[in-house]
């Protein structure tokens, strides 16, 4: 082999993991942007939004709830609620049974929407298999929390607030605003 055929060999074969894991990550790219089947209330009646592909936003789903969450492809569940707002429901064995995996990050109210815990939540949406369900007792500390996540990735803060409400925030707002700087929102003339 000449000395110009070796040095083309020897970077050819260099840059084939680069083109391995660029294949690898388009093919990811393109599976983390499947959309779910369209759900906007289960069984038993819970509401339910999908403000993003893969991502599931509800209220409390009864225990019936969490067969046609998994039907739907959500593989991982992370409840919001504190163990004391569940009255006695083992929601880490209803979703087992379920077939889907269980995570929790207890929020209790509104001071407990922080940047601190739209981080934990962020990691947790990153660690989740498959298509992801986040509840809490209604989506309003789900769409707060993700709303500040949104904001910390980079997105403008009134974005990252109407992202937030197709997720359910309600109620939350006004201490997202404020964490975020923002101004309230303009009231309507009377």
């Amino acid at each position: 082999m000449n000395p110009v055929s070796s040095h083309v060999f020897r970077r050819s074969i260099r840059l084939l993991p680069v083109a391995a894991l660029s294949m690898a990550l388009a093919a990811c790219a393109g599976h983390a942007t499947q959309v779910l089947p369209a759900m906007t209330t289960t069984p038993a009646g819970t509401a339910v939004k999908q403000p993003a592909p893969q991502l599931y936003v509800a209220g409390q789903p009864a225990e019936a709830d969490w067969r046609a969450f998994a039907a739907a492809g959500v593989g991982t569940v992370i409840n919001l609620r504190t163990t004391g707002e569940m009255k006695g429901r083992d929601a880490r064995a209803e979703v087992a049974a379920a077939g889907m995996r269980y995570l929790e990050l207890p929020i209790d109210g509104a001071a407990a929407v922080t940047p601190e815990n739209a981080r934990r939540l962020g990691e947790l949406l990153r660690d989740a298999r498959g298509p992801v369900l986040v509840h809490c007792a209604s989506g309003n500390r789900v769409g707060g929390l993700l709303a500040l996540l949104k904001a910390s990735e980079g997105m403008p803060a009134e974005q990252a607030l109407d992202f937030g409400r197709s997720a359910g925030m309600t109620s939350t707002e006004a201490k997202v605003r404020d964490t975020l700087g923002v101004a309230p929102a303009a009231q309507a003339a009377p």
